[in-house]
This record gives structure tokens, sequence and C-alpha cells, in this order.
């Protein structure tokens, strides 16, 4: 069993330290009602840094678990700014200037430009206000399945959770009094119209997942047959691009003089 609140207590002062470094004024992220982004703003606010939790429905109804858990973190924290942006006139006039409104709903290009615009929104905010952008991202999605959105989601300054699977932000979510209903929620990256999940999306549950990525650390394991290791390493290989720094073209000494 792993050592909650030596985490809590260690995220916090690594987020304290990281911001006193950078002369920034505060911190800024994005809420979806999810358990990794109300896990990562709360640990946010408890630094007791100036805090913005910002909103930014595209085409959604109202969001009644982000509003929740945005009124508690504002309750408990007086460091904490609650901000929402409703995005939807800026991500349909962007389909009407490309002169593409076919591809306005449901497709992949679409949901991956919802997720760029409000990281776009965020570094708005993050520049006038000299604060940085804190991403919500959970060990899996960042280092094992590539599950976000390149310049999207993973544009972020800092990744306070991201070295945590999901069950261990299960735990944090728990120990951290964070509402049950969005403990118990199903996952979901918020950007598809059908609210499918991200199993759902992934094709295997983060638990499976997790045992998939511990499995692939041990060197004798190649010769196991099992659908969602098979699963895990296309995913993997396919999204591997998002999770290395951008290839450089070095150009050797002899080429250059």
């Amino acid at each position: 069993m792993i050592k909650v609140e030596k985490i809590i207590r260690y995220i916090v002062s690594w987020l304290k330290k990281y911001i006193q470094k950078s002369k920034s004024n505060g911190f800024i992220i994005g809420i979806s009602g999810g358990i990794d982004s109300s896990v990562a703003s709360t640990l946010v606010a408890m630094t007791g840094f100036p805090t913005i939790i910002l909103e930014m429905p595209i085409l959604e109804k109202e969001n009644f678990l982000s509003i929740k858990h945005a009124k508690f973190l504002t309750q408990k924290f007086s460091n904490v700014h609650y901000l929402v942006k409703d995005l939807s006139i800026l991500f349909t006039t962007f389909f009407h200037t490309i002169n593409d409104i076919d591809n306005l709903k449901e497709s992949l290009s679409s949901v991956n430009v919802k997720s760029r615009i409000r990281m776009l929104t965020l570094y708005y905010y993050s520049n006038v206000k000299n604060h940085l952008v804190v991403g919500t991202g959970n060990k899996i999605e960042d280092f094992g399945v590539g599950f976000f959105t390149k310049y999207g989601d993973g544009g972020v300054d800092l990744q306070p959770i991201a070295d945590l699977t999901k069950s261990e932000i299960r735990l944090l979510a728990k120990k951290l009094n964070i509402f049950d209903e969005i403990q118990k929620a199903k996952p979901t990256d918020g950007l598809w119209e059908d609210k499918r999940s991200d199993e759902e999306q992934l094709g295997a549950t983060y638990e499976e997942l997790e045992w998939a990525m511990e499995i692939l650390k041990k060197k004798d394991c190649s010769k196991i047959e099992n659908p969602i290791l098979k699963k895990y390493q296309i995913l993997h290989q396919k999204n591997k691009h998002k999770m290395i720094p951008i290839p450089i073209c070095k150009i050797p000494n002899d080429i250059k003089k």
C-alpha cells in the first residue's frame, strides 16, 4: 500500500518549491469534474499560492461535478479563484473559418481542436497573470499509452500527478475528500458528445493497462500471449511520438564546416 499522506505532502512541497524557483505568481489548471483534475487542482490549492481553476465548456451542458468541485475548493481555500469560459463560439468559428463544417462534430480532428483551444485559453490567462499551467495527466496516460492531445492537454508547464497510476490517484482522492460522485464516475476526457469513456476509447481498463505497464518492465515477457499486453504495446508504439522529446536533426560538424 502506498503512503498516501506522504505522497500528498511531497507533491504540495514540490509545487511550492517549483513555483518559488520559477518566479511565477501562481498556478492555473483546467478542471473537468474528473478525478485526475480534481486531485491535481486540490493539491495545487493546498500550496496556498494564487490558483485559478478554469472550466472551459465547448458545446456542453452544465457540468454539475465540475461546479460542485469548484465550490468545494473556493469554500475551503481562499487562494482559489474559479473561472468559467464557454469556448463554443471560438470552436465553431474555427471550423467555419477553414470551411470544414462537416468535421465539426464527432471526429478525432475536432476533439483535438477542442483540447488545443483549451490549452490556448489556459496559456492566455497564464501570460496575463504570470501563472504556471498545471497538467492533470496520470502515469498511464502520459508515459504508457499516450492518451492525450499533443499540444492540447499535453501542453503544460508542470505535471504534479504524472508519476501516479489511476489506482494511486483514486487513493489520493479518497484521502483528499474528493466527492464520491467524482471518485465513482467513469473516466472520460469530456471531448466527445456521446460521452464515451476513456476505457471505451482505449479498449482496456486503467487497471489492465497498469498491469501491462508493470509486466513489460520485466525482461522476460516477450513470449507472454495476452490481448491486454498487445493492446498496451500497440497504443504505446502508436503514441510514442507524444511521449519523447521532439526529434532534432543533428548536423555532423564535418558537414557544417
